[in-house]
């Protein structure tokens, strides 16, 4: 089997997306071959086992010439792939479907999110199958949707002996934007404080150019709050840095919407933390004391008072069970090998 992929970014240093890059490594030995087709390539070591092809964003936003390349490298690369998987961006099957179908190359979808539109719908068409991870994202409505494991590296995100974790920390890291819903963190922050609890929070993400109002209105209501002492707020991190954080910080916060189901809650689990989530689709899986109702503030300081109250020995136990957890039902190695399977199937629908 021989695959195509096609991502936003190939850069093992990207704070959002440089995990991607270790999905990539772990396609190449699991598959005969790979090429990987990206909007823009930074740095990386993928030479001599994925071969890496840019649209060129690096270079300057050029849409003409996306579009020139894209079409190039799908028809000069069509002998060395037999099917394509595309990760999150429905735009490129919108954009390439019709040709993939008329080569004849079997299409995957790879996209999770609580969002969809009549544009989703029209690029399921063309694909032989879709993957997600959370049965609550837009794309599980479909019959051909497969729920697949979040994709972790757990040989990667796991705990340091070395290092030691920052007593009552706090960890919230993440594009700044209200879809991330920091807001509701912050005050959640703001009850617990009231309450005479002592903690560090760090919120480690940059905001999109559109969200740069927002996130200037957090700090501002971080000091207006008189939270600065006990909160403080970072640019985001490459990806390799990122265990360090996960490691360094006892309760890692999530609190995205259940059909987005982030890999940075699965990352503080892997590395030995503990985490406090809204994400319906961990019901059952992982003990409630972990989890809270989505857009309640005071519910969340609840649950962050009886967590930062643990002792250690408690607290140990339960995050050595949740990287447990993470390691058995949501790990790369078992990720690759779901999907090796399904692409390799012949005639699968």
């Amino acid at each position: 089997m021989k695959l195509l992929v096609i991502t936003q970014v190939v850069d093992s240093q990207d704070p959002v997306l440089g995990f991607f890059h270790n999905w990539l490594l772990k396609f190449s030995s699991n598959f005969d071959q790979v090429t990987a087709i990206c909007l823009k390539r930074g740095k990386n070591n993928l030479e001599g086992k994925v071969k890496v092809l840019s649209l060129g964003k690096e270079d300057g936003p050029s849409r003409p010439r996306y579009l020139f390349r894209l079409f190039k490298y799908i028809w000069r690369e069509r002998k060395n792939y037999d099917a394509v998987f595309v990760h999150m961006n429905q735009e490129y099957v919108l954009l390439a479907g019709w040709l993939w179908w008329l080569l004849g190359k079997k299409v995957y979808l790879w996209r999770n999110h609580h969002s969809g539109s009549w544009l989703t719908d029209f690029a399921a068409l063309f694909c032989q199958n879709i993957f997600c991870t959370s049965k609550y994202s837009y794309t599980a409505k479909y019959r051909k949707t497969i729920l697949m494991p979040v994709g972790i590296d757990t040989d990667i995100f796991k705990p340091l002996e070395s290092v030691c974790k920052i007593p009552n920390s706090i960890l919230f890291i993440s594009r700044i934007a209200p879809v991330k819903k920091p807001h509701v963190l912050l005050e959640a922050l703001k009850k617990v404080s009231a309450e005479g609890v002592t903690f560090q929070a760090d919120f480690y993400g940059d905001p999109l150019p559109s969200d740069e109002g927002y996130y200037q209105r957090l700090k501002d209501g971080v000091t207006a709050d008189n939270l600065s002492e006990s909160v403080r707020f970072y640019p985001g991190v490459p990806n390799t840095e990122i265990t360090l954080l996960y490691n360094q910080h006892e309760v890692s916060i999530n609190l995205s919407s259940s059909g987005m189901y982030d890999k940075t809650i699965f990352e503080a689990m892997s590395c030995g933390g503990l985490i406090l989530a809204c994400n319906r689709n961990l019901i059952g899986q992982i003990g409630k004391e972990f989890l809270f109702e989505e857009d309640d503030s005071n519910d969340l300081a609840q649950k962050l008072r009886i967590i930062l109250s643990l002792d250690q020995v408690e607290k140990r136990k339960s995050a050595a069970d949740l990287r447990r957890y993470t390691e058995a039902h949501h790990s790369l190695d078992l990720l690759v090998s779901r999907l090796k399977k399904v692409l390799s199937k012949p005639g699968n629908d």
